[in-house]
């Protein structure tokens, strides 16, 4: 049998979640075979098989967000048992009940371990041997240095005795009843046999005692939360079994208990309460009943690397954005005319594909556009190749994919390029390395018919330009001064104020901009 770990396919990603699974249990897989689909921090990812064999189980259940190293699937021969599932870490802090019966188990244990400690090996003139036999001093000591020992009298503890150092097993604020101190330590050739006591053991405690009667009754609703979230709802007075927990599995997190106490959370129904506990409810809930008014969504993956990014780019380059309106009518006519020739005829052809051609144009002029701050080493890094970015809005979030060496690539290649990123990234493919190593970043808004906005900056890079819906709208033609209707967008640009000023970035911008008025400028560059 051999154990998947959870494989870190990223730029040193720590966790993923499991999205969705790609085999069941006694399905037969081969090296190499899809078995898995992660979410990481950057993309979506097909995990493949690195063993063949049988699906003996499946590890992790889907949607559960786990750490890098974590065993995922086991495979093996067919007919090969499974591994034993290891109980769950939350379990005893979900449930503290279980929690102290599991310790004290653990302090019986060890009490039974003292008590076949031989008494010839404990030295009694130790005050460390006095109490708890947890500490005692294990000095070996001759018999005849000893001296004469008395035996404990029954029901007494003597502090000079083994007996006394014993705890008894509390649960509930009782003792066990199966707790009883020891009437002998004294070792058999020290003294005489003493009686023994014949009397019947009192039965020992049934597993049930052990477990809480809310756990007991099918009617109490048993929630799912860790003790530092139970001690808070304790201590600002928010009843559990009210709320509906956002966490993993529907447990209680913190901020629903801080919603709660702010009156925001929202609260368990009663037919919600009955499900969770197995039992049917005790009348049904009004078809007119109000809806949730606050809904929760953890943040992770893709979603939690860019807010992560955004943050840190908003509040390091000082940002400054710079808007013109074009006439693109002339950009468009070429969109038409290259939509008819051969070269294009497998490959989508869009203005964005004319507005990414201006931009690697105008940055010969402008070489800063294509460069970054360095803070640590303090230096500006000059870029001599364009790893063109491209923002596509996923369902899982913001990804920046970007096409490598797109200054090298003719205007058909960047067109198949540009065509294979987007795909991609609307399936929620898109590797870390295509997102790596970016340049400069074109975001399109247009697509949602926005007008223009102010982007913010990709870390690492040092501009990025927002392409704007394209509409009819009235245009003063300059040569005649009449109003014509012109095909107009508006672009926009943020860059990076430290090392590239306001000439710089205007220079670039109306640079691109007369190429998608004018495409024939682009002789120019």
């Amino acid at each position: 049998m051999s154990e998947f770990l959870l494989p870190d396919v990223g730029e040193g990603l720590t966790e993923a979640e499991i999205v969705a699974w790609k085999v069941k249990v006694g399905d037969t897989v081969e090296i190499n075979d899809v078995i898995v689909e992660i979410e990481t921090a950057k993309s979506l990812v097909e995990l493949p098989s690195p063993f063949e064999g049988t699906v003996l189980a499946l590890l992790v259940p889907e949607g559960e967000t786990i750490p890098v190293g974590t065993p995922i699937i086991s495979i093996g021969a067919e007919g090969e048992a499974p591994p034993a599932p290891s109980a769950p870490a939350e379990q005893t802090e979900s449930d503290p009940c279980l929690g102290m019966a599991q310790k004290a188990g653990e302090r019986a244990g060890a009490a039974d371990a003292a008590a076949q400690v031989d008494p010839a090996d404990i030295d009694l003139s130790n005050p460390a041997a006095s109490g708890s036999m947890e500490g005692a001093s294990l000095v070996g000591r001759i018999k005849a240095e000893r001296g004469p020992m008395r035996r404990a009298r029954r029901g007494s503890a003597s502090p000079s005795t083994v007996a006394g150092g014993q705890t008894q097993l509390q649960v509930q604020g009782a003792f066990s009843p199966g707790g009883a101190q020891s009437d002998e330590v004294m070792p058999a050739d020290e003294a005489p046999v003493p009686a023994v006591d014949q009397r019947p053991a009192p039965p020992a405690a049934p597993a049930e005692a052990l477990v809480p009667p809310a756990a007991q009754d099918p009617g109490v609703v048993r929630t799912l939360a860790k003790p530092p979230v139970r001690k808070l709802a304790k201590d600002l007075g928010v009843d559990l079994s009210t709320l509906v927990g956002s966490g993993p599995s529907g447990s209680i997190t913190r901020d629903d208990v801080q919603g709660a106490a702010n009156g925001s959370a929202p609260a368990r129904t009663p037919s919600a309460a009955a499900a969770s506990s197995g039992s049917a409810p005790m009348a049904a809930v009004p078809h007119d009943a109000p809806r949730e008014r606050e809904t929760r969504e953890p943040i992770k993956g893709v979603r939690k690397m860019m807010a992560t990014a955004m943050s840190q780019s908003a509040f390091t380059s000082p940002h400054v954005t710079e808007w013109i309106t074009v006439d693109v009518t002339a950009a468009m006519q070429l969109v038409a005319r290259l939509k008819k020739r051969p070269e294009f005829r497998d490959t989508r052809v869009s203005p964005l594909l004319v507005l990414a051609r201006a931009v690697i144009l105008a940055m010969k002029r402008t070489p800063e556009i294509n460069s970054y701050w360095d803070e640590d080493a303090q230096e500006v890094v000059y870029k001599h190749y364009v790893n063109l970015g491209i923002a596509a809005a996923t369902p899982r979030g913001l990804v920046v994919p970007n096409v490598k060496d797109a200054d090298s690539l003719s205007m058909t290649e960047l067109a198949q390029a540009l065509g294979e990123l987007t795909a991609t990234a609307r399936d929620g493919k898109t590797q870390p390395a295509e997102m790596a190593g970016g340049t400069f970043t074109i975001t399109n808004v247009g697509v949602f018919g926005v007008d223009a906005g102010t982007p913010i900056i990709n870390p690492g890079e040092s501009a990025i330009l927002c392409f704007g819906a394209i509409n009819k709208r009235p245009w003063v033609d300059e040569e005649t001064g009449e109003i014509v209707v012109r095909d107009v967008t508006t672009l926009a640009l943020s860059f990076d104020h430290r090392h590239i000023d306001g000439e710089k970035g205007s220079r670039f911008l109306a640079d691109v901009a007369g190429m998608l008025s004018d495409p024939g400028t682009a002789l120019l560059f």
